[in-house]
């Protein structure tokens, strides 16, 4: 699997981050085999949060058992100092790490949240604190509204962004979700982007779950449409795509970052096209 430069941490990311809240719900046993099945085929970028069930179990007993053998970004949705401090602490232990190479700010989604975090209490100062003593390599911000995440660039130099781009926004773009000048100032900040909702076709018509796939929008399915969405948000200037929150789609995904190619001009058109009849996500969402 291809792997980029993440901005200035250095590090190569695989093409496809390993999101863990596919792991939410998961026996021990599947979890032991899924995150063999994941490393095994070559990606080397875990993403955790503590609002993913069991995952921060799931992935500490692995690192408990074989060592850690990938770059591990974890996050905190806490916004105060002690509740982040406390965040931290508890994450790392769950995951049996002494060290994250990635901590991020989790959802942050409008500018009252980013007031929070760098206000007095705020939690900017708990991850500060735990950069001076070595907890935290680097530090990022995730978020579903890009506008948002741009600001937070203008008061940190965060060494990394997440957000969601996808061939349906950039089909359809709309104030909440133009991901654009989001890009461009990660690209002048050095910063590593994470793409999330990659393979996103739209809103279930009926919100209310069970749904068909442990994701709370209605992904692609099928190998030539996730293709077609994985190479156009590999053909935009990130370092790489969140795997979507269902165990089954992830093989696939696997598949498509495995056969990935640039695409021309006139192929990422012909994809935008074929994309405009979708409609886009309706507004932020959780997890």
């Amino acid at each position: 699997m291809e792997k980029r430069r993440l901005g200035r941490t250095g590090y190569s990311t695989s093409v496809v981050t390993f999101g863990s809240f596919a792991l939410l719900e998961a026996a021990e046993k599947e979890a032991e085999a899924f995150i063999e099945m994941v490393v095994e085929r070559g990606i080397n970028h875990f993403d955790v949060s503590p609002m993913y069930g069991r995952a921060e179990e799931h992935i500490g007993a692995w690192i408990k058992r074989n060592g850690k053998t990938f770059y591990l970004g974890c996050k905190t949705h806490e916004r105060t100092k002690e509740k982040a401090w406390e965040s931290i602490n508890t994450s790392l232990e769950k995951l049996n790490v002494d060290t994250f190479d990635l901590f991020q700010f989790h959802g942050v989604d409008d500018m009252k949240t980013l007031d929070l975090l760098f206000g007095r209490d705020g939690a900017i100062h708990a991850v500060l604190k735990a950069m001076d003593q070595g907890m935290i390599k680097h530090t990022g911000i995730t978020g579903h509204v890009p506008s948002t995440q741009n600001e937070a660039f203008s008061r940190f130099d965060f060494d990394t962004v997440m957000f969601p781009l996808n061939r349906i926004h950039a089909a359809n773009i709309t104030d909440w979700n133009d991901y654009r000048p989001l890009l461009e100032t990660a690209k002048k900040k050095d910063a590593g982007v994470f793409a999330i909702k990659a393979i996103a076709k739209g809103n279930w018509d009926n919100p209310a779950p069970p749904h068909q796939y442990n994701t709370w929008y209605e992904p692609f399915d099928t190998r030539s449409d996730i293709e077609k969405s994985l190479w156009y948000a590999l053909n935009q200037d990130i370092t790489s795509a969140v795997s979507s929150g269902d165990m089954t789609l992830l093989p696939k995904i696997i598949d498509a970052a495995e056969e990935f190619r640039p695409l021309s001009e006139k192929e990422e058109n012909d994809i935008l096209r074929a994309s405009e009849p979708y409609e886009p996500l309706r507004g932020p969402q959780m997890p």
